[in-house]
């Protein structure tokens, strides 16, 4: 007997096979007081129990020759689904726009640089999105943050051109590309590199690394961390996303964490805040092989042209592939 997921028992999944039974005529969702704050409250009034620990192994198709569920089929995944409402969103540049979502059930978890399956009622074609936000926000007020560029893709138009304060999805965790450390693991240096809308999961890497350094300055314990090098690269500084985030992060922590953000096709004045941060042109390879030491890991997330390049060049200069984490987002 299939079991059903369900908002209003109209989307349910089939188990063990490949394909979602997923029609997706649900003609309305959960209904909760509209409101812009995100509240543990709210919890209460999207939990469907018929939710809990279930497994999503679909396939959905689209028009895209590179579809999320096609290209990460062999992905591993976290059993837990969890609905969420979203309670926060805006445009964090002309052509991305972010969200916050408060997560309904309680043990759904991800680790920096994860992302998530993106289920959306009454769209047949399941979206991927990378979760920008650090775990720790997750932990203590149940919320997860996503940043998803405009395209013609269906999940990405519903999100820009649809999706409002309390809406309702369904989420799933994925991904081997992360940063997890234990507290006895050996202290390590990161080196993340940035294109684009690629920031995403390395700015939830490079907060969880900000939230260990408060951790070890609070409590003396934990993993100690060494120096994160952030290397960042977008069309414009309109486009570089997340600006305001990092740039307090360096500041908090300016013996741990630096940045290098360029961009390659800039038509206006930089403004003078950005300015000392900023090169105009792309990352260059001596750049990051000056990073390389054997304490350092290497992450790397962007156009898969990008990604392939890097990646190689550190193989060439005999980084252990051990050492090279890379995600690629078409």
């Amino acid at each position: 007997m299939t079991p059903k997921i369900s908002w209003t028992s109209k989307f349910c999944v089939c188990p063990g096979g490949t394909m979602a039974c997923a029609a997706v005529m649900i003609p309305g969702l959960l209904r909760g007081s509209v409101g812009t704050t995100c509240t543990r409250a709210a919890l209460s009034r999207l939990t469907p129990r018929s939710l809990r620990h279930l497994t999503l192994t679909s396939v959905m198709k689209s028009k895209r020759k590179t579809d999320h569920m096609e290209r990460t089929a062999d992905a591993v995944r976290r059993e837990v689904v969890s609905t969420a409402k979203v309670c926060g969103a805006a445009n964090e540049s002309p052509s991305v726009k972010r969200l916050h979502l408060l997560v309904a059930e309680k043990d759904f978890s991800f680790k920096a640089g994860q992302w998530v399956d993106f289920f959306i009622p009454g769209v047949s074609v399941v979206g991927g999105f990378s979760i920008c936000s650090s775990p720790r926000l997750l932990e203590e007020e149940r919320i997860i943050e996503l940043a998803v560029k405009y395209t013609n893709h269906p999940p990405a138009l519903w999100i820009h051109n649809q999706c409002t304060l309390d809406s309702e999805v369904a989420l799933r965790v994925g991904g081997q590309f992360f940063f997890d450390p234990q507290p006895t693991d050996a202290s390590r240096n990161l080196v993340l590199i940035a294109g684009g809308v690629g920031i995403n999961p390395l700015l939830s890497i490079l907060r969880h690394s900000a939230d260990l350094l408060r951790e070890r300055a609070n409590k003396g314990s934990g993993f100690e961390i060494g120096t994160i090098k952030l290397f960042y690269s977008a069309k414009n500084t309109s486009e570089l996303l997340f600006k305001k985030n990092i740039l307090d992060l360096v500041n908090e922590f300016p013996e741990k964490i630096a940045c290098s953000l360029h961009v390659t096709k800039q038509t206006t004045q930089i403004s003078a805040d950005l300015k000392p941060y900023i090169t105009e042109g792309r990352i260059m390879e001596k750049e990051i092989r000056d990073h390389i030491s054997k304490e350092t890991l290497f992450y790397i997330c962007g156009p898969p042209p990008m990604t392939n390049f890097f990646s190689k060049q550190l193989e060439n200069s005999h980084v252990p592939k051990e050492h090279i984490c890379f995600e690629k987002w078409w």
